[in-house]
């Protein structure tokens, strides 16, 4: 869009002190023609520029009109520029770049700005998910709802929802919304979606009671824990997904570690995903069950 293009030039010359029409056309993938175009345009909006002429001639915005960097401290633009650069991560956007690039310094005291923490918001599913988030972000914006296929231990269902709000929680991407099916506010992950589209259905907002908000009612524990025995070996495991003193010592120097989990099926597959370094010592029920999905292993190997 050209208003994206003429905030793209004013900022990268605010961060220039000269840049000839002809990298500014490389840069915006337009003619020379059109930036002189939007130069005019600029100019006519109140933002004096100047042109030089010659081999070292180029444009460049008129003192005065430099943005001034002081109005933020070094720390509250490092951490804008690190949030920002996260978001970027999931939802590539110019509008995202151009604020880049107005914040970030020229100063060679503080290039570093940003650049000590990146934070990758996508793990292995940049692709898909930086367009799943797109069209989520474009459903609520305009009202529109939603419909996918839906993966969750109970096979795959279709899902029409009035899309809310998105969240990254518990290492995951959740939609937040009115599931049509199930006639009540639900998450669902980003990741177990498929299909995704936006529907020609608008919605109008519902009012949300603010316990449905509380995003963590959705994982409460409900007290089911299983107490495990492990072999030392797997403490780097339990620290790196648990945290330190999540577990204590035997006198045998083995590890006791209580899992408390939602998700039942989740818990038997970690359990066996531990493989012969994990000892289930209650509740019962859950040792029957891990002592019979070992036996059925073991006749697949047979």
């Amino acid at each position: 869009m050209k208003i994206d293009r003429l905030l793209g030039i004013i900022t990268t010359l605010l961060n220039n002190d000269k840049i000839k029409a002809k990298d500014l056309a490389e840069k915006f993938e337009v003619s020379i023609r059109t930036i002189h175009r939007d130069i005019e345009d600029i100019c006519k909006a109140g933002i004096p520029l100047v042109t030089y002429q010659g081999g070292d001639g180029g444009i460049s915005i008129a003192e005065g009109y430099k943005l001034d960097k002081n109005i933020l401290t070094i720390d509250e633009l490092d951490n804008i520029v690190i949030g920002l650069k996260s978001i970027e991560s999931i939802s590539p956007n110019s509008k995202v770049k151009l604020l880049l690039e107005k914040l970030a310094p020229k100063d060679e005291d503080i290039i570093s700005v940003g650049n000590n923490l990146y934070i990758d918001l996508t793990s292995f599913y940049k692709t898909s998910l930086s367009h799943k988030i797109s069209l989520l972000r474009e459903a609520i914006n305009n009202k529109n709802e939603v419909s996918f296929d839906y993966f969750s231990n109970k096979g795959m269902s279709k899902r029409e929802i009035e899309p809310y709000f998105i969240t990254f929680k518990w290492n995951g991407w959740y939609i937040f919304g009115y599931c049509k099916f199930r006639n009540d506010f639900r998450l669902f992950k980003l990741n177990r979606m498929d299909n995704v589209k936006k529907t020609d259905t608008k919605f109008i907002s519902r009012h949300i009671p603010s316990e449905r908000t509380e995003l963590d009612n959705y994982f409460k524990n409900d007290n089911k824990s299983v107490t495990l025995l492990l072999h030392r070996s797997l403490e780097y495991v339990i620290i790196e997904n648990y945290g330190v003193g999540s577990y204590e010592f035997t006198e045998d120097n083995r590890i006791k570690f209580i899992l408390e989990y939602t998700n039942h099926d989740f818990a038997i597959q970690t359990i066996l995903g531990f493989g012969d370094k994990a000892k289930v010592l209650s509740p019962k029920h859950i040792i029957d069950e891990v002592k019979s999905c070992a036996e059925n292993i073991l006749k697949m190997y047979k």
